[in-house]
Order: structure tokens, then C-alpha cells, then sequence
């Protein structure tokens, strides 16, 4: 590769800004579209070389990107096939808390972690950016006190409720260590972060406005005063709370310059929640993907119609499923491009 090819920090140069651009709320020529829950769940090459896929594999959601802060905070942590991540050794009383590391060392142990997003940057070369994730604190919580996934997330709201100081004092640690976490991930290159609060929904607009909103607020602003400390260019930073729509309003001024939506909102009722000054990201039913392609088509069309073309990311409502056939996925991107240039022209 030639030096002049090459971008900040000896990265290829960034060849499609399509969706960073939107990110910042600029205008595009059509509307970026990207899906969560990668490779690693869906495709078929990928579920085929699992045992090969060791690090990319942990790597691959949400749920075990959430796994892996949790096990740097010195959480043990099994995978059960089928289930997911599991703690064998949840939190249950408040003086477990004192067995959790350091939050301020979590990106240390993480090295391998920042080396493969290196990696993954410099093999992308400047196709699309790359987006870091991390899980919120208050869904990073709910993981360590329920030891796993929960229907009801009860054990986790029971400390709330019983024991609200040392649930701030864990949201603290979690926060405290997510921030470095994600600025290392900047530093290693990704070009946008998102934040997953994957379990909003189980908390109303009171226990959401305490325990989760308040921390939310506070990754995205020490985040951003960390790339500046550490003289990294700003990076648009994405929050994604799931069934959190009783949160809009305040999301939208929590710091971030995307808001993401699951399937359950309706895109007109959003844009009059939060207004011009963010852009929008969502929202198609995951499950809209089992339909044929030429249905795949008029709902694209129909959700584009809805959020317009300004300040606008396409996405699924949620991540794909296991058993999503790859060619759908490709309709649903295609159609994006097609029917996003056609309401341009209009």
C-alpha cells in the first residue's frame, strides 16, 4: 500500500463516509444501512468455522461483548450453547461487590479486544467504517446480578428497589469502567460507538430516569472528554435502548448523535419526540426478513417514506436471527439504496 493511501494512524483511507456522514446529521446521496448481530450468528461460513473462530466469535453480539467487560471486572464467565453467557457466581449481596476489580484496569485486560478491532480496520480497507460497541451499565448489571439472561430481570430490580445506594455504586463501577473501554476502542479504530441498553424495556420511565438514564448520560460525555484527552478526532456516538420509546425525548439529549430504534416505535412519533437535532436510526422488524423479497421491498420503501431522507440510518428493529437467509439481508440492504435514491429525486 502506498503511504499516500493511507489515512490517520497508518489506516487505509475511508472510502464510503455515507454513514458517519448521516451519523453528524449531513446530508447523504441515499441512506446508510447497516444490520447488528453480525457474522458470527447468522452466516453460514461463520457458524461453520466456530472452532476457528474462537476470538471473532466472542466478539460477535452484544450479549458477549457485554460478557467480555463483565469478565475483565473479575466476573467468571461459561458459555452455555444455546443460552449464552452465564455467571456462575452472580452478584447477591452488596458486599459481593467488593470481589470486582479495579474498573480503571478493564481496558488493559482487554488488549485483545483493541488489537482485533486494529485488525478488522485495516482489513475493511476504508470499505465502510467500523463501529465499536459496548453494553450500557444498567444492562451490564443485569447480567451480573441475574447470572445470565432473565424473562423478568426480577433479582436485578430487587436491587434497585432493596438496595438502591450500592446499585448506584455498581452503575458507578460499570460506567467507570466502560469509558475507557470505549475510547481504547476508538484508539485501536472504530470510527463510531454504539451503545447497547438491550434491557431498558423492563424498567418504566422512573426506574429508567434513575438508574439507567443519569449513567447513559455520563458514558457519552467522559467518553468524548476522553478522545480529546487523548487527542483522537471525535467519533458520532449511538444510543440504542430497547423498548425504551418512554425515553426518547431525554435520549435525544443525552449526548449522542444517533438514536436508535426498535421495531415497536413508529418512525413519524419518534421524529416528533426528539426533534431535528439527532438523527434517527431503525427500525425494521427483524422478522419482516422472512418474507419474500418483493415484500422485503414495500416495507423498505414504506419505512424510508416514514423517517425521510435527513438524519436517517436504515437498520433492523433489533439483530438478525440464526436462521436469516443471507439473500434477504441482501434485499433489505439493496432495497435501502434503491428506494433511498429514488425519494431523492422526488
Amino acid at each position: 500500500m502506498e503511504a499516500n493511501e493511507c489515512g490517520p494512524q497508518g489506516f487505509p483511507e475511508l472510502k464510503n463516509d455515507t454513514f458517519l456522514r448521516a451519523a453528524w446529521g449531513e446530508e447523504t446521496d441515499y441512506t446508510p444501512v447497516w444490520c447488528m448481530r453480525q457474522a458470527g450468528r447468522y452466516l453460514p461460513e461463520f457458524r461453520e468455522t466456530r472452532a476457528a473462530q474462537d476470538f471473532f466469535n466472542t466478539c460477535r453480539s452484544p450479549e458477549t461483548c457485554c460478557e467480555l467487560t463483565l469478565q475483565a471486572l473479575g466476573m467468571e464467565v461459561t458459555m452455555v450453547p444455546g443460552k449464552g453467557p452465564s455467571f456462575p457466581e452472580p452478584l447477591r449481596e452488596e458486599r459481593d461487590l467488593q470481589r470486582l476489580r479495579d474498573p480503571t484496569t478493564v481496558a488493559s485486560e482487554l488488549g485483545y479486544v483493541f488489537q482485533a478491532i486494529t485488525l478488522t480496520r485495516q482489513r475493511l480497507a476504508g470499505r465502510v467504517p467500523l463501529i465499536g460497541f459496548a453494553g450500557a451499565p444498567w444492562t451490564l448489571m443485569t447480567y451480573m446480578v441475574e447470572g445470565g439472561g432473565s424473562s423478568t430481570m426480577a433479582q436485578a430490580k430487587r436491587w434497585l428497589y432493596q438496595r438502591p445506594q450500592a446499585s448506584h455504586q455498581l452503575l458507578r463501577i460499570l460506567t467507570d469502567a466502560l469509558v475507557p473501554y470505549l475510547v481504547g476502542q476508538v484508539a485501536a479504530g472504530a470510527q463510531a460507538l454504539q451503545l447497547f441498553e438491550s434491557h431498558a424495556g423492563h424498567l418504566g420511565p422512573q426506574l429508567f430516569s434513575k438508574f439507567a438514564l443519569p449513567y447513559i448520560r455520563d458514558v457519552a460525555k467522559r467518553v468524548k472528554a476522553g478522545l480529546q484527552e487523548a487527542g483522537l478526532a471525535p467519533v458520532p456516538m449511538i444510543i440504542f435502548a430497547k423498548d425504551g420509546h418512554f425515553a426518547l425525548e431525554e435520549l435525544a439529549q443525552a449526548g449522542y448523535e444517533v438514536v436508535g430504534l426498535d421495531w415497536t416505535v413508529a418512525p413519524e412519533k419518534a421524529r416528533d419526540c426528539v426533534g431535528k437535532t439527532v438523527t434517527l436510526q431503525g427500525n425494521l422488524d427483524p422478522c419482516a426478513l422472512y418474507a419474500s423479497e418483493e415484500e422485503i421491498g414495500q416495507l423498505v420503501q414504506q419505512m424510508l417514506n416514514d423517517f425521510g431522507p435527513r438524519r436517517y440510518i436504515a437498520n433492523l428493529g433489533h439483530g438478525l436471527y440464526p436462521d436469516m437467509d443471507p439473500e434477504h439481508v441482501g434485499a433489505f440492504v439493496d432495497a435501502v439504496h434503491k428506494h433511498s435514491r429514488l425519494l431523492r429525486q422526488n
